[in-house]
């Protein structure tokens, strides 16, 4: 039972890991115009902290009215949907992407922006 266990655990470890590389790799489209770094603003704001933040609130970025105005408090569930289809959820905001289609993608790169943006 232990062997059993022991070895369910090696593949939850190596599963995360590879969502983890996915994650980081998935990013890697994305940091053309952004930062993980704080107070790092390109095109795009910086995501430091984003989970738990306003939406349209990143001090130094000139965001669009429709994301200021949006409300939205990122968390994981509302990250996905704006990075699935960004027009979809914030209308005329000035992100230039059209969406994440792949799923497996999209959520290893939410996990993977969860973790390195706190």
């Amino acid at each position: 039972m232990r062997n059993v266990l022991t070895a369910g655990l090696l593949c939850l470890a190596a599963a995360s890991v590879g969502a983890q590389d996915l994650g980081k790799k998935t990013f890697e489209q994305c940091v053309a115009c952004h930062s993980l770094q704080a107070g790092e603003n390109g095109i795009g704001p910086t995501l430091h902290g984003l989970l738990g933040s306003t939406a349209g609130t990143v001090e130094g970025f000139r965001f669009s009215g429709p994301m200021k105005r949006s409300g939205i408090v990122w968390d994981e569930k509302n990250l996905a949907e704006f990075l699935r289809n960004p027009q979809a959820l914030v209308p005329n905001t000035r992100m230039p992407f059209s969406g994440l289609t792949d799923e497996a993608a999209l959520k290893a790169l939410v996990g993977y922006l969860a973790a390195a943006t706190k």
